[in-house]
């Protein structure tokens, strides 16, 4: 542990807010671009689906009670992208849904086309519980669809800095 004193400067919210900014930046640049992925592109966005915010039907929010990965792939539509958060028109099981999500929500966002990914601190609770994948329907369900986090020096970037409890 470190001795280093309590700072009075909130820097890892300060750079938490940065990263989620940065996902709102991309999907802004794919609504904008008439919500067409460029090349390869495609991502997977976990949130916690009980934050403050989170606007989900209740069949997922009972399925997910805590945290869901989506994918924006191939059958997504509406994506609107504001300053806090975004929303888009995903299939589960075929039933069309609108999901409205606050970028605060988001856990990590991870485009496994350029090995890129963001990871952030939970926002609701500090107890980390294994998430299962939304399942949202995508034509292209397979080995191209997994994502693989590793430590060999991918774009994987992780900020914690170890909240004082």
């Amino acid at each position: 542990m470190s001795d280093a004193p309590d700072s009075m400067i909130p820097y890892d919210e300060i750079v938490q807010e940065a990263l989620r900014a940065v996902v709102g930046r991309v999907l802004g640049q794919v609504a904008a671009g008439g919500g067409m992925l460029p090349g390869m592109h495609h991502f997977y966005i976990t949130f916690k689906t009980g934050a403050p915010g989170v606007d989900i039907p209740q069949r997922l929010r009972e399925r997910f009670p805590d945290e869901m990965t989506i994918v924006l792939q191939n059958k997504f539509w509406d994506l609107k992208v504001e300053e806090d958060r975004f929303s888009v028109g995903l299939s589960f099981n075929q039933i069309p849904s609108m999901l409205h999500i606050p970028f605060s929500a988001i856990t990590a966002f991870v485009d496994p086309a350029v090995d890129f990914g963001l990871q952030f601190q939970a926002v609701v609770d500090d107890e980390v519980e294994p998430v299962d994948a939304a399942e949202n329907d995508s034509p292209e369900q397979g080995d191209d669809s997994t994502v693989e986090r590793s430590d060999d020096g991918s774009n994987v970037v992780t900020v914690d800095f170890g909240k004082k409890k």
